[in-house]
């Protein structure tokens, strides 16, 4: 930690970098205060022969959406490194906070980036070849590019760190567990924001509740917690698994990996890229893997309409599925790009779940207010923008020891 003189003159912002296989999402916040954020942006289309960096700032002069030729990550790094350059050539650039999807079963809480950790994140890459590799890149080029500039490592694991012992296991041999071979659950940065929002927004009883995460985007993941801490979640070993995603499976039958290799000789490799990059609305569809094309060919292509019953279905059961590890629902949050944007697919998911006490107001849902449920049911609907940044903005303050 540092000293507390470093309190009082911690540069002036900090930089979030938000790495994922096919964009990487940046934002900028203040280093002191409550973290107000003064930009934001991503990068798009890595792997395509042209993708997009778009950034937002206080002002139209900040703000500008550049086409660029994006067809390898390392290109993208490239444009993120040129534009860090250009905009923190002054030096008041405080640190970098990372998102890392997966910290293994030894890093979970928020710490600063040493060289003993990342050469074990390399060694942990098998556990999430679709993330872990593209934000060790990114760390380690900041790392060339800025010497000496702290990095602050945000695991999205932590948050499930701590669930039950019979939510985190897994029913095979014990001697897998000692390799570390566990359910970890992912979205853990969504979720912290979240709880500390209803507790905000609803009052501290509120979040301390039986409360149901709905966390649905491109990943989509289903959280129940309760005393504010994660009791169990749908993703697992992997953020492959639980409900279907856009491209993702979710869960499958083990031996479905077996099968394929014997009949289509699929051979692990494939495999891995079949339930990541070619599955879940994608694989419904055999179209599109956005949400909202999938509504404009729904009509008219049975596909389109069958891979949107099936992601509110999977995430009805899902649901269901949490009440009982709940024991009751008391709080359902949506979040993320669709649970957040799409009043159809929260109406779809929630017309079945009357049983739990769920009562949606259409006026409420349409209009995408805070709180959508009616006054009849006993338990509570929201809607949430859940912000990931910001917590590692947080983060990277409180592991740097500047006052947050």
């Amino acid at each position: 930690m540092a000293n507390e003189s470093a309190k009082t003159s911690a540069p002036s912002s900090i930089l979030t970098v938000n790495g994922g296989s096919s964009s990487i999402k940046i934002a900028l916040f203040q280093s002191g205060g409550e973290r107000r954020r003064m930009m934001s942006g991503k990068i798009t289309g890595i792997g395509l022969a042209q993708g997009k960096f778009e950034m937002k700032g206080a002002s139209t002069e900040e703000s500008f959406t550049r086409k660029v030729a994006l067809p390898g990550y390392a290109d993208a790094v490239g444009v993120l490194l040129e534009w860090a350059r250009e905009q923190f050539a002054g030096g008041m650039l405080a640190a970098i906070g990372h998102r890392v999807v997966h910290g293994g079963p030894k890093y979970w809480e928020p710490q600063r980036v040493t060289t003993e950790m990342i050469a074990e994140l390399h060694g942990l890459s098998t556990l999430d070849p679709e993330h872990l590799p593209e934000e060790i890149q990114l760390i380690e080029a900041f790392q060339k590019q800025c010497p000496g500039l702290p990095q602050v490592a945000c695991f999205d694991t932590a948050f499930h760190h701590d669930m039950p012992r019979l939510a985190r296991m897994l029913p095979i041999p014990r001697r897998y567990e000692a390799k570390g071979i566990r359910r970890y659950g992912f979205h853990g940065l969504s979720c912290e924001y979240l709880m500390e929002s209803l507790a905000r927004e609803a009052g501290p009883g509120t979040a301390q509740g039986r409360v149901i995460l709905a966390h649905l985007g491109n990943g989509a993941s289903i959280t129940a917690a309760r005393g504010g801490r994660s009791v169990d979640t749908s993703m697992s070993f992997t953020p492959t698994a639980g409900l279907p995603m856009s491209t993702r499976s979710g869960d499958l039958d083990p031996s479905l990996a077996w099968h394929l290799a014997q009949t289509e000789h699929l051979t692990p490799e494939q495999f891995h890229h079949l339930v990541n990059h070619e599955s879940g609305l994608l694989g419904i569809s055999e179209t599109t893997s956005d949400m909202s094309e999938l509504f404009e060919r729904a009509k008219e292509d049975s596909r389109a309409a069958e891979a949107i019953a099936m992601f509110c279905y999977q995430a009805r059961k899902w649901i269901c599925a949490m009440a009982g590890a709940l024991e009751g629902l008391d709080t359902l949050v949506f979040a993320g790009g669709i649970g957040e944007n799409v009043p159809e697919i929260r109406e779809r998911i929630c017309g079945g779940l009357g049983f739990l006490g769920i009562s949606l107001d259409s006026t409420k849902n349409n209009s995408n207010a805070a709180l959508i449920s009616s006054s009849e049911g006993p338990a509570t609907v929201r809607v949430i923008r859940t912000d990931e940044e910001w917590i590692i903005a947080r983060s990277a303050g409180r592991v740097l020891g500047w006052a947050a």
